[in-house]
């Protein structure tokens, strides 16, 4: 029996061990989007800074696929809980376990890291639409339901969902129109396909450009960027939809590991760089640390099932 202990003492002194000494070789972000778009190069920039802090590199892994659910499906079930791997959470990995069968518990399976950032959603028409204002888009679709049509970068993506509760709210009914990507949703409205579109970064470059009109966005408040761009809740939806997102590595996480990576990557949050990174895609700062950011996630959780079961878009 002594010896079982002595046994047992060691190897939990050889845990804390390596814990207090974390990291001691590099650590891989998988990143759940494919290379070179707005959230792949947020992050590299959050790698680049926060490594700085760590003393060691932060190695990206690309694994994109389902929805961007596949690169924190693989860390939940084949990453050992010692803080080197950790990837990505985003409102996607809560929200597809209502969609479709995953092999992953969005909340059990997961130690939140920290909070980082969300998106500036918005939409967007042609500059020759006849749609000047939000409240002319409303009130023609009011007179012609179900005749509206719009394209978002998928079906049960954020844009679809947010656009869906928005309709809602107003009594209005939309077509709605899924393309893979960004840039199809782009070229469809820019072509004339659809009435308009409802984007995040990808719409920003078109309404710069004077190509595209902005004509409502989703956050909290006005964005510095389009500040005479009203919000939804300046019309009465009390609607907000940014889908913040953070870091999470798979269960078990011993929490000095999760206190030291939380510290470099708030350092790096809050650096000259990275302002200036998320300002060029429009992303805000959305800090969470990672007791608050485990809560976000249990209430996005209830959030997300009940509006996806409301708007008909859940698994039967």
């Amino acid at each position: 029996m002594r010896k079982l202990l002595a046994v047992c003492a060691l190897a939990f002194t050889g845990v804390a061990a390596q814990a207090t000494d974390f990291p001691t070789q590099p650590v891989k972000l998988v990143v759940p989007w494919p290379a070179g778009g707005s959230t792949d190069v947020v992050l590299r920039a959050f790698a680049t800074e926060a490594a700085a802090s760590l003393g060691q590199p932060i190695v990206i892994e690309n694994k994109p696929g389902v929805g961007g659910t596949l690169g924190p499906q693989i860390v939940a079930r084949t990453a050992k809980p010692d803080g080197y791997t950790i990837t990505q959470h985003s409102v996607a990995v809560i929200r597809m376990p209502y969609m479709q069968d995953v092999q992953y518990d969005a909340i059990k399976d997961f130690t939140p890291i920290i909070g980082l950032t969300g998106y500036t959603f918005g939409i967007v028409v042609n500059k020759d639409s006849p749609f000047k204002t939000w409240d002319d888009l409303v009130a023609y679709a009011k007179q012609h339901p179900g005749k509206v049509t719009y394209g978002s970068v998928g079906h049960g993506t954020s844009q679809h969902l947010a656009t869906e509760a928005i309709a809602e709210k107003a009594g209005l009914q939309f077509q709605h129109i899924p393309y893979k990507g960004s840039s199809e949703v782009m070229s469809a409205l820019l072509g004339g396909h659809i009435d308009f579109g409802v984007d995040s970064s990808g719409m920003a470059p078109h309404v710069d450009s004077g190509r595209m009109r902005l004509l409502i966005t989703f956050g909290k408040e006005r964005t510095k960027k389009w500040n005479t761009v009203p919000i939804l809740n300046e019309y009465g939806y009390d609607l907000v939809f940014e889908s913040p997102w953070g870091l999470a590595g798979p269960k078990g996480m011993p929490p000095e590991v999760v206190q030291k990576l939380h510290d470099a990557f708030k350092k790096a949050l809050f650096s000259d760089n990275m302002k200036k990174v998320l300002a060029s895609v429009d992303q805000p700062i959305v800090y969470l640390s990672p007791e608050d950011y485990g809560k976000f996630i249990v209430e996005s959780n209830k959030e997300e099932g009940a509006l996806m079961k409301r708007l008909g878009v859940a698994k039967k």
